[in-house]
């Protein structure tokens, strides 16, 4: 369905006729908001703010809807003064569709940054913080700096998350001279107005009305936060109102990827390497089979007995080697499906992760399961530890989280049904400013690769000597690569963009609209930066003989997987009505061809005689692209819903830990009943069992029992009677209990029985967590016994958790009586013990007042 038919369906229409009736309210108080002293636009604020805080969140909610015409009118009033933009009645109508927890499709050059601002101000109205959260930490400290004079004007405090610090929009900060340099040369040229941000604590952003960051150091703030022994050390509040800038690439490309805090595992790395030495012994067909289509590689009958002799074991699948399978096939995988300078690059001895939708290097990032260390064996560089999970949440159940969520993005539509069934969110296609203006041509189609290259060469060369800026989609850093070569041996001067040299990636985008220009980027790279015909900053005269010779040229070099991602990159051209064009140069070779039936259409053109050089138009050649993308399309949903659906069942089992979790850190919580309770129920199944044993001896009880208590040969009791030898028990144990609290007094005792149920808590999920994953990767193989893997799941899953629960009061019962007040000598603070913890902006804990790198940082 296109554009406009879905701009203007039913549904779609009424909601944005229903928006356009506020909007009509909202500019009616124009004037009257024009005629405001920045005083009274701030004792405005300050107003619906007193007025909200004494509102349960229901009252807030209907509060938010009777004042969002006026609070609209005075973000806008703001805009204009401050950054000298006004907003316009649609990004009014996208602002309103974000206040109601929808996802607004903007186009490119649409103006998303400032849209954000007016649902960000009216909910963060309410107290609870509203986040935004961008793809990257550069566009989240842009943003926060430039939409922080708006939100600042109007009496609001606006942070930003970084990976490694947090920032406060203050007018009156000016960084050191280092500090700019610094900021100047992760964009080299591109320089982004962030000199009013002054370094925070993490938590002190998050306390502020609003505060952008990214997705990942969203989450795993999350995760950190139920990791703290105290409730001092949280960073984040209550999970309120969220915008996801760029909502298709965070909540669907990233669905599938889980965030998880782990920790080095201890066993040898060796392995790897000699596993990698066997399978690169493997020959495809002869040994393995590969399924492009499904990403997946197996062992044939003759590969299993090639390993088996190489290794010297009669069989491989016993259950002794499980675990040299899954490594092996880890090692397949690593050979067969993962290419360097595709699906990574390798950087300083490093393997590093390319995010295949937005070719952007993924630091920090690790493949799991064993298959990054595979990865670097069969590069040969430093195999790094596995890693034991202590901390793992997908995006799609952190998001799911906020009490309401919306999402900004130009391409939504395609995914529509998943974004609804998924996270409850419709998609509302909001109208363009000004008439879109760019021309979608057909696709050219050769009959290879050679074809193909030669045609888009000619074409580049052909604009470039016009005057007229090409923008070059490819799909992988080898191909960007390569047609950067046949560029320059074309002499055509061009920019060269891709996740090696990415630290240029906000400039090269901004120039790409120049006079003349030619910019080669790996599949969307820049998102978020606009390209403005003419250059950025623009130059009225060059702006005028680019838009003449046709606007930007965008040329995608493959089809990719996901019609989303040909659309985002036909959407660099066309921003705000300027000319444009886009065009596919294909080829039947092309993976997604090859792949989904270029077979049938390549015997066809054979047949017919079309040279190598000769495009070609067929209504076949359009239905098998389309074709082929629907069935990935739907492919991928369903598995998206297929994590989703077992990281259910550990997202259930998540909350409930975590609930608990958060209850112990709370100061109201009195454990001392609680623990007590454990205690005695413990003691009575211990003499329950071993009375229901054949031969039961009583000096066996109380040696059980010694592992609870700290029992004295006076303490056994010789009896045959339950009830009393459970009284008996639990007598020693109160004199024991009592003694040990006026030991302590009650604040420490109190304490004391918290740290230990945090400890019980947090060792047993993480082991948790690992059987947990061992059972998922069991299951599937009962498919085969006709039995539903995930209802095992779940089956399996709940009596794990039940026992999971019993095994942390036990650990609490057994560890109780074991600690006591051991005197600590005092000692100073190493650096090396909270250098992790603080950033090097960050004031330092010493109390000096000066930044942590100039005090104690040093």
């Amino acid at each position: 369905m296109s554009f406009l038919s879905n701009l203007f369906s039913p549904s779609n229409e009424n909601v944005v006729k229903k928006y356009s009736k506020v909007v009509e309210q909202i500019n009616n108080l124009e004037k009257e908001f024009e005629a405001k002293s920045q005083d009274q636009l701030k004792e405005l604020t300050s107003k619906w703010k007193s007025e909200l805080a004494v509102l349960d969140l229901e009252q807030q909610k209907k509060y938010l809807q009777e004042i969002l015409p006026q609070a609209f009118a005075s973000v806008r009033e703001a805009a204009k003064r401050t950054i000298g933009q006004r907003h316009y009645d649609v990004q009014l109508i996208g602002g309103i569709v974000l206040h109601y927890g929808s996802i607004a499709e903007m186009r490119t050059g649409e103006g998303k940054t400032l849209v954000a601002t007016l649902p960000l101000y009216l909910n963060a109205l309410a107290g609870r913080g509203a986040h935004l959260i961008t793809v990257n930490d550069y566009l989240s400290r842009w943003q926060a700096s430039w939409m922080g004079q708006i939100y600042h004007y109007l009496g609001l405090s606006v942070a930003s998350i970084q990976h490694d610090q947090a920032m406060l929009y203050d007018p009156g900060y000016a960084p050191e001279e280092e500090e700019v340099k610094k900021l100047e040369g992760e964009t080299q040229g591109f320089v982004l107005d962030v000199k009013h941000m002054r370094p925070i604590a993490r938590r002190q952003a998050y306390a502020a009305d609003i505060t952008y960051g990214t997705n990942n150091e969203y989450g795993f703030d999350y995760l950190r936060d139920n990791m703290v022994f105290d409730l001092s050390q949280m960073s984040q509040r209550d999970l309120h109102y969220a915008i996801v800038d760029e909502v298709d690439s965070i909540l669907i490309d990233e669905a599938r990827t889980p965030l998880i805090i782990s920790a080095p595992d201890t066993d040898p790395t060796d392995k790897y390497y000699e596993f990698a030495k066997f399978v690169s012994k493997l020959d495809q067909e002869t040994d393995y089979t590969v399924d492009e289509k499904r990403r997946t590689a197996s062992l044939t009958e003759a590969g299993i007995s090639k390993l088996e002799k190489m290794l010297g074991i009669k069989n491989i699948y016993d259950k002794d080697g499980i675990a040299t399978v899954h490594q092996i096939e880890q090692g397949l995988r690593a050979k067969a499906l993962f290419k360097k300078d595709t699906h990574y690059v390798v950087r300083q001895g490093e393997i590093i992760i390319v995010d295949e939708f937005t070719g952007r290097l993924m630091f920090g990032r690790r493949y799991s399961e064993g298959l990054h260390q595979a990865i670097e064996a069969k590069e040969n560089v430093k195999v790094q530890q596995e890693s034991k999970t202590l901390a793992t949440i997908t995006f799609q159940n952190y998001f799911r989280l906020y009490n309401k969520l919306a999402g900004m993005t130009g391409t939504a539509e395609t995914e529509a049904e998943e974004f609804h069934k998924i996270y409850k969110l419709e998609v509302v296609q909001i109208p363009t400013n000004r008439p879109m203006a760019r021309n979608d041509l057909p696709d050219q189609v050769y009959k290879n690769v050679d074809g193909k290259y030669a045609a888009l060469i000619r074409t580049v060369k052909e604009l470039h000597e016009q005057g007229r800026p090409a923008l070059i989609g490819t799909i992988s850093i080898e191909k960007n690569e390569m047609l950067s070569q046949m560029l320059t041996a074309a002499r055509v001067p061009h920019e060269l963009l891709n996740a090696k040299n990415n630290e240029r990636e906000a400039h090269i985008i901004a120039q790409a609209g120049r006079l003349g220009a030619v910019t080669l980027a790996t599949n969307i790279a820049g998102r978020g930066v606009d390209i403005i015909l003419g250059g950025n900053p623009a130059d009225p005269v060059e702006h005028k003989k680019v838009t003449e010779l046709g606007g930007l040229a965008v040329i995608g070099t493959e089809r990719h997987e996901s019609r989303r991602i040909d659309n985002q990159l036909r959407g660099r051209a066309g921003r705000q009505g300027d000319p444009g064009t886009s065009q596919f140069f294909l080829s039947l070779e092309d993976d997604l061809m090859r792949l989904f039936g270029g077979d049938r259409v390549k015997k066809m053109m054979e047949t017919l005689g079309i040279p190598d050089d000769q495009p070609i138009e067929h209504g076949l050649i359009s239905k098998s692209i389309e074709s082929a993308q629907y069935k990935i399309e739907g492919f991928n949903f369903d598995a998206r819903k297929h994590v989703l659906e077992y990281d259910d069942v550990m997202n259930k089992q998540r909350t409930i830990v975590y609930g608990r979790r958060r209850q112990l850190l709370q100061p109201t919580t009195k454990l001392t009943e609680q623990t007590w309770e454990m205690i005695e129920k413990e003691l009575l199944e211990l003499v329950n069992y071993h009375f229901a044993q054949e031969n039961f001896e009583i000096r066996q009880l109380f040696v059980d029992a010694s592992a609870i208590l700290p029992l004295a040969a006076t303490d056994v009791l010789d009896s045959r009677d339950p009830i009393e030898l459970s009284n008996h028990l639990t007598q020693i144990a109160r004199r024991l209990w009592d003694e040990k609290k006026a030991k302590m007094g009650d604040v420490v005792f109190e304490q004391m029985q918290k740290a230990i149920s945090l400890r019980a808590i947090d060792t047993l999920w993480q082991e948790h967590l690992d059987t947990m994953e061992h059972l998922r990767d069991s299951v599937r193989l009962r498919g085969y016994g006709q039995r539903d893997p995930l209802q095992e799941f779940k089956n399996e899953g709940f009596s794990l958790f039940q026992r999971l629960l019993d095994e942390i009061n036990k650990q609490i019962v057994y560890t109780i009586y074991k600690v006591d007040l051991v005197p600590q000598p005092v000692v100073s603070v190493n650096r090396d013990q909270i250098t992790d913890n603080i950033g090097r902006n960050d004031p330092c804990p010493c109390g000096s007042g000066k930044k942590w790198k100039k005090c104690h940082g040093k």
